[in-house]
């Protein structure tokens, strides 16, 4: 894998049934021919993703959980862990974004865990950090993204893990239709670029792929792209469509 090789990843969230799971591979592969000079992600609901391996399978394209539990087994009715992930062929795996964090009640100690979980068992882990609306106004937006990598990472050195990426996602552009401009985007990578050059130094920074999430579209995606610290997105609502979602993955070509 390249470094900071670009990154573009489908967050399904709760959508997508297994046969509608497989007819948008089925376009979009043929769409695509072959992911090429970026990594391409589909996070899929966990009903999907067996079906998915096995249709992605021969194929650039690599499949994402949208959770894991920080737990190998057990008594925790719902979760789903590390093993179960990599037996239906996770290669990558989504951890505190901020539906989770917001809707489900997940806390930076709860993201540290399962990025332990995620390493443990092979998984790259996209972190994902972003501010409110709330606390952009009042001039936070760092004071709170700072404390999420801190508490969340600990001392798990991303530069360690080939791959390792973590998702900006601005709380306040996510489903809205509003998003960060590029300017405020890249202000905010490129703190996190140098918060991970005084945390771990070594290849953190430069082997780190920082990604923007945050109403990602055909529209504004290349813009984005084109900014020098911003390495891929995460693409919620424009992943659902297959020609919206392959013209995101080309522009960052």
């Amino acid at each position: 894998m390249d470094m900071r090789k670009p990154l573009i990843v489908a967050n399904w969230k709760l959508n997508n049934t297994i046969p509608e799971a497989l007819k948008f591979a089925a376009v979009i592969t043929a769409d695509l021919k072959a992911a090429g000079s970026v990594d391409v992600v589909i996070a899929a609901p966990f009903t999907c993703l067996y079906s998915l391996s096995v249709a992605l399978a021969e194929t650039d394209f690599q499949l994402g959980a949208q959770n894991i539990f920080w737990e190998d087994s057990g008594a925790f009715t719902g979760e789903i862990s590390g093993p179960m992930l990599k037996d239906v062929g996770c290669n990558y795996v989504i951890i505190g974004h901020s539906e989770r964090r917001q809707l489900f009640g997940e806390t930076n100690q709860n993201v540290h865990l399962k990025i332990q979980a995620a390493l443990k068992h092979g998984l790259i882990p996209i972190v994902c950090v972003g501010e409110t609306l709330e606390e952009r106004e009042a001039n936070r937006t760092w004071e709170v993204v700072e404390t999420q990598l801190r508490e969340g990472f600990g001392s798990i050195d991303p530069g360690e893990t080939e791959g390792f990426a973590i998702a900006y996602e601005p709380v306040w552009a996510i489903g809205t239709g509003r998003t960060a401009t590029p300017e405020q985007a890249e202000e905010v990578h490129e703190l996190i670029r140098k918060h991970l050059d005084t945390a771990y130094g070594g290849d953190a920074r430069e082997k780190t792929r920082i990604l923007y999430g945050g109403s990602v579209k055909p529209s504004n995606s290349r813009e984005l792209l084109a900014k020098p610290n911003i390495d891929g997105a995460l693409v919620g609502g424009a992943s659902l469509n297959t020609a919206h979602f392959a013209a995101i993955v080309r522009s960052a070509h």
